[in-house]
């Protein structure tokens, strides 16, 4: 860490240790924020985000005050990222598809239509607004149904591409997004629910694996029942073996995207790769039974991963840099949020079969659509706790929300990122 002046103005050089210490302060801090400030932690906001995003507003007042400015070395943020992204990809194992049926076929598709229409909507009216095109990408999918990760992932590309300001544009329309989420869910299944008088009629379990689980239990919870090991301890040697996988999955994740970028002109983000390949290496070991996956270990790997990772995004932005753009994104942000809840009403709801389960599934996309799968999760808890259960909604839902999207998500992000790069 070094003090300095740049023209009048005092600069605090962070380097990359330093850098990760005060990523990790900020992760802390935004969890003692969300547990004690309510609205935070109804709206299902991330400490991250709350640490993070804080920090950036207090480097915009200092820098347009001309009173400090901080730079920080960010070489950590892509391993993080690569990391975690490939954590999604190992906890995917496809014995899970087969318990959602034909329901959760209709939700996925639902899902992947959902991210095309997003960067349609983002892409078109940033032309029509005057601005680049790249950026009505970033407030499309990646940001709403990617939500922090994926913007945190595509900002640096785009920005890398020479769009002023892509990385802020893409966090702050996460954010927005995770927001509006979180406060559209409960309203759209309560409307749904008064105006077709629906309710759960479900009252018993189903199995997944031979082993009961309740409507209220998370994907993750589901995925544990069915790994290898029934313990949720961590050992030593658990977090190295997983941490090795990871390893290798992140290796071949970034020679995926070089090999693209350099052979075929494709900018692909490197976690893609990673992610894809671990979903493959997941799936191959659970038929051959070469290594015991230890689902808690992966989960905690990818907590700290994504908390380091978002943090170092959020902290680093330069809010500065979105003075121009407030009111095209206003317009673009405002114009997802309201084609989500009539996709939820008028397509979604319908195609679902007007049933209950349908309700509680749209109150989950709006959920995830918008900002994240945890956001799907409070939104469907809620009206459940009040209405009822749905076991499906549970099980469906959260499979999408963090995985399956992302197969048809992703590329279609990078097929737009590719058709507007300058």
């Amino acid at each position: 860490m070094t003090f300095l002046w740049e023209q009048g103005v005092p600069v605090i050089k962070l380097d990359m240790i330093a850098t990760l210490a005060l990523a990790i302060l900020l992760l802390l801090f935004g969890r003692v924020l969300v547990n004690r400030i309510s609205i935070l932690g109804r709206f299902c906001i991330p400490a991250p985000v709350a640490g993070g995003l804080l920090f950036s507003i207090l480097m915009l007042v200092l820098q347009q005050s001309g009173l400090l400015l901080v730079k920080m070395d960010t070489l950590l943020q892509v391993p993080f990222s690569l990391a975690f992204f490939t954590t999604i990809g190992l906890i995917a194992s496809l014995r899970l598809v087969k318990q959602g049926g034909k329901l959760l076929i209709v939700y996925w598709f639902f899902c992947a239509l959902l991210s095309l229409m997003q960067n349609v909507i983002g892409t078109s009216l940033a032309q029509v607004l005057g601005i680049d095109p790249l950026l009505g990408v970033l407030m499309g999918a990646v940001s709403m149904e990617g939500g922090h990760g994926a913007a945190g992932a595509f900002g640096p590309e785009v920005e890398a591409m020479g769009v002023y300001g892509a990385t802020a544009v893409a966090m702050a329309a996460a954010t927005f997004g995770l927001v509006s989420g979180g406060l559209i869910g409960g309203p759209i299944a309560k409307y749904l629910l008064n105006k077709h008088n629906l309710h759960s009629t479900e009252l018993e379990t189903v199995a997944v694996e031979g082993k009961p689980i309740s409507a209220s239990e998370t994907k993750e919870e589901a995925t544990m029942e069915e790994s290898e090991y029934v313990t949720n301890e961590v050992s030593a040697h658990s977090f190295l073996l997983h941490s090795g996988v990871i390893a290798i999955c992140m290796s071949v994740g970034l020679w995926v995207a070089s090999w693209l970028k350099g052979t075929l002109g494709i900018a692909l983000p490197s976690y893609v790769g990673a992610m894809f390949f671990a979903v493959i290496l997941r799936n191959l070991n659970d038929q051959l039974k070469v290594v015991k996956l230890h689902t808690p270990t992966i989960n905690l790997i990818g907590d700290v991963c994504l908390g380091v990772f978002l943090s170092m995004a959020l902290m680093t932005l330069k809010l500065w840099e979105l003075v121009d753009l407030a009111i095209p994104m206003l317009v673009v942000l405002g114009a997802q949020v309201l084609f989500m809840i009539l996709y939820c009403l008028y397509l979604v709801f319908p195609m679902l079969g007007r049933s209950y389960d349908a309700v509680i599934m749209c109150a989950g996309m709006a959920g995830h659509g918008l900002g994240a799968t945890p956001n799907a999760m409070a939104n469907m808890k809620a009206v459940t706790e009040k209405f009822g259960p749905s076991t499906k909604a549970f099980l469906i839902v959260p499979l999408c929300g963090a995985f399956l999207i992302d197969l048809f998500a992703l590329p279609c992000i990078v097929w737009f990122i590719n058709y507007f790069a300058h």
